[in-house]
């Protein structure tokens, strides 16, 4: 009987697709599930809702909820998986200030919670927590695998495999979706057919091959795209793909502020002409807030909670290692030769199997040269980052922004200096202390 702690709990939808799936799948359906939240009210909400769902799908698993730091090692202790969906600061403060501060200073962003630097500080800011995460995790359930869905993924996960004994593999929405969603876009059929391979880092993933029954679909792919005039909303990665020949598997908005291309003051008519949303997510945040406030009542007190499992992969992963039956997947693990041309030692997105051993990631090779050199100018940001993070020291923290594709290309290394002491002095007890 497995027991799965799910941290960060109160993230309610997210908690049922990733819960929901593993009480639907038979090898997991008896499991533990400790949920645990630092918010009391977000807790009780997700422990409801999987309460009920639970029992309208057999009542084979046990829910557990814990509150607050003085519970955390309880949530985990004896557990064979540890599902990691936290957010360090919610929309308000943390996020509000990602955004607000750097307007300051002009430099504008769309989601900002991967790169750039509203990435940096969501990463600085989730980085101790999530070593608290493993050091109570070394102590009390050291064999456990540590799957990472928050973002920043590959610091966050570089990090934990970096400065931790902790099995960790970072797990992403965004590769299992891209090659479907890229034919569909194009009036392509998809079906299983369809034989793709994704490399690269985290959401900046390369699909490196697709082709159906053995013949390259990318000329067709590329031929419908460029007559694609209308607006759409992945204008970006069309770009991407007509100057550097692939698709990458994260959306528009993202990588828009990926690469110092798109969102320039110099040239305001590109956001316009690559229809890029500018404070993306700070709007999805307000509209999710305001959407679940006028849900959960109705969700709360209904008994009929029901649940199809989705394409995310943690349930498969656990369920591969429990029954030792492999799946493949795109996971974030540290590049031990798996991707030649991409620094040792960073955070790559290849694809891995899981089965009762763990995880394997597999071999890649040499990436397209500008694909890998495209990578390497996020991977900068990356490392920097987690050196930062690790060793409480200011200039790693300078040195990050500046190597960022999108703010270096926009303000002055003044400006990023005292962009940067600007939002460690605006984010206060959210950050560690640095010198």
């Amino acid at each position: 009987m497995p027991k799965i702690t799910f941290m960060g709990a109160g993230s309610t939808v997210f908690a049922k697709n990733v819960l929901g799936d593993s009480m639907l799948t038979p090898a997991l359906e008896d499991s533990v599930i400790a949920l645990y939240d630092i918010d009391g009210q977000r807790l009780e909400e997700s422990r409801r809702m999987l309460e009920n769902l639970n029992q309208n799908i057999g009542g084979k698993a046990t829910i557990e909820a814990y509150l607050g730091v003085e519970n955390r090692k309880d949530a985990l202790r004896g557990a064979s998986y540890v599902v990691n969906a936290i957010q360090v600061g919610l929309y308000e403060p943390c996020t509000v200030t990602d955004f607000e501060v750097p307007k300051k200073y002009g430099l504008r962003q769309t989601i900002a919670d991967t790169l750039g630097i509203g990435g940096i500080f969501r990463a600085l800011r989730t980085i101790p927590v999530m070593l608290d995460f493993a050091r109570d995790m070394e102590e009390v359930c050291p064999d456990a695998w540590f799957l990472n869905y928050t973002n920043p993924m590959a610091m966050l996960t570089g990090a934990m495999l970096k400065a931790t004994k902790i099995k960790t593999v970072g797990l992403c929405h965004s590769v299992q979706v891209c090659a479907q969603r890229l034919m569909e876009g194009l009036g392509m059929e998809y079906d299983e057919q369809v034989q793709w391979k994704i490399a690269g880092i985290n959401h900046q993933a390369w699909l490196l091959e697709i082709s159906r029954d053995g013949k390259d679909l990318y000329p067709e792919i590329k031929e419908r795209a460029e007559k694609r005039t209308e607006k759409h909303g992945d204008m970006v990665r069309y770009e991407i793909m007509k100057r550097f020949g692939y698709y990458v598997t994260e959306s528009s908005e993202h990588n828009a502020e990926y690469m110092p291309y798109f969102i320039k003051s110099k040239y305001p008519e590109l956001i316009e002409r690559f229809n890029i949303p500018l404070d993306e997510y700070p709007r999805r945040c307000v509209n999710q807030i305001a959407a679940w406030a006028k849900m959960r009542d109705e969700v709360l007190l209904r008994h009929d909670v029901t649940h199809e499992r989705t394409h995310e992969y943690a349930s498969r992963i656990m369920e591969a290692m429990e029954i030792n039956q492999p799946f493949k997947f795109g996971g974030n693990v540290l590049n031990t030769g798996l991707i030649t041309n991409l620094p040792e030692g960073c955070c790559v997105e290849v694809p891995c199997i899981a089965d009762k051993s763990g995880v394997t990631p597999t071999y890649v090779g040499e990436l397209p040269l500008q694909c890998a050199a495209m990578n390497r100018t996020n991977i900068n940001v990356q490392q920097l980052t987690i050196e930062a993070a690790l060793t409480g020291r200011k200039d790693y923290i300078y040195q990050a922004a500046m190597m960022d594709p999108h703010t270096a290309s926009e303000l002055s290394i003044d400006d990023i200096v005292s962009l940067c002491d600007d939002l460690i002095e605006a984010h206060g007890s959210w950050l560690p202390a640095y010198h």
